[in-house]
Formats: structure tokens, sequence, C-alpha cells
């Protein structure tokens, strides 16, 4: 093929920034996988060390919550690629393990909160597990307002194109200070040894597909063409073919 044929090519396929898009949604997959894979055996090691209650409530109730974000988790993720240019491995992934683990902890007690709130282990039989069963007070209606305060700061942080750096990393931090207080006050609200290991999981387990969907599809979603102007990042070297 020749080079005015690679040009044309080039120009009819997709733009960069949809190339990033679709990247990132497919490394959104990876993420979810990997979210599914570690809380289950995470979970099957508490069932071999005793803690059958655990293994029993957590990887059913994470698997409903993975189900529950997927199609929300494509429609960010496909945004956030299409916004954002290509960061150092490093950098997303630490930034992915962080918004990852806010996730776990706040989609998982946000979980807990709608089935209280709306009375779920009264109509359905999955739901009555009597883990945090007796959640209320102050705790109970605050958690709703700091939760999604926490998600618009993370948010802005996240999507942001004109603020710079060290300003997103502050929102991102108290973004996550709020989710933390939240999440706390609602578990302290009816301490239960199955559901403060729920959660513990759900966080990490969230925190290592934040990690893998960060470093494999934040940092290398759309190619070279996404690459910021000044930025460390290496372009790849273009291999020859042999003749």
């Amino acid at each position: 093929m020749s080079s005015s044929q690679n040009g044309r090519a080039e120009q009819g396929g997709l733009q960069p920034r949809y190339r990033r898009a679709f990247g990132c949604v497919t490394w959104l997959y990876m993420a979810m996988l990997t979210f599914l894979t570690a809380n289950f055996f995470i979970s099957l090691a508490f069932r071999f060390l005793g803690g059958e209650a655990v293994y029993n409530y957590t990887p059913p109730t994470l698997a409903y919550l993975g189900t529950v974000l997927l199609v929300p988790g494509m429609v960010f993720a496909a945004v956030l690629g299409a916004r954002t240019y290509r960061s150092p491995r490093r950098v997303a992934g630490r930034v992915g393990a962080g918004v990852g683990a806010l996730i776990g902890l706040s989609g998982f007690l946000s979980l807990v909160w709608i089935s209280a709130a709306l009375g779920f282990a009264e109509r359905d039989q999955a739901f009555r597990s009597g883990t945090f069963a007796e959640i209320g007070g102050v705790a109970f209606y605050l958690f709703p307002p700091l939760t999604l305060a926490a998600a618009v700061l993370v948010l802005i942080a996240l999507y942001s194109k004109g603020m710079d750096a060290s300003r997103r990393w502050r929102l991102g931090l108290a973004g996550a200070g709020l989710a933390v207080l939240a999440g706390a006050g609602l578990v302290f609200s009816d301490p239960d040894a199955v559901g403060v290991a729920a959660v513990l999981i759900s966080a990490v387990s969230a925190g290592l597909a934040g990690w893998v969907g960060g470093a494999g599809g934040y940092a290398r979603a759309g190619g070279d063409e996404m690459i910021p102007p000044g930025s460390a990042i290496q372009p790849r070297v273009s291999r020859q073919k042999p003749r």
C-alpha cells in the first residue's frame, strides 16, 4: 500500500480522542473482571479461616454492585478518555487505585443505604442477611449528601481541563475525605464484623481494579497522538519489519 493510501486510511479512521475513549472503556471491562476476581478470592480466604458468613455475603453483593455500576462506568470511562490526555503510568495507577477504592467504599455503602431506605430486606429474601440491619441515626441521613458532594468533587478533579494539577489533587483529596467520613459514620451506626469485612474487601478489590484501569487504560489509551505537550512520556518506537 502506498503512502498516499496510508494517509487516506488514517484520515478515515477514528480520531485519537475517540480511540482513547474506546480504549478506556475496554480497560474498564478489565478492571471489572479484576474487581470480581479479587473480591471472590479475598472472600474465599475468609472462608478457609472460619469466616463463612463473610464468604456467603460478600461475593454475591459485590457481583450485584458490579452489575449496577457497569453501564454508568462505561459512560464515564468514555467521556474521561475523550476529554483527557495520557499520563505517566505510575501517576495513572495511583489515581486509578484511589478512585477505585472510593467507588468500592461508597458504592457498597450506597447499596446498603438504599436497601435500608427502601426496605429491600422486607421484600426480597436476597437482602435478608442481617448485615447492617440496624443502621440509622444522624449518619444515615448525612450519608447521601456527603457522598454526593464527594462524588462531585472527585468528578470535577478528574474531568476538569482548565484546572492545574495541584488544585485537582486538593479537590480529589477533599472528595476522598468526605466519602470516608460518610462511610465511617454509616458503618459505625451499626458496627458488624461481617459488614466491616465486606466494606474493606470492596474497597481493596475496587482499588486493585482501579489500578488496572489506570495503569493499563488511562496511561496508554489513544496512542502517541494523545501524549500531552511537554510530557515526559516517550512515544512508542515503531519496529521495522524484516525484509
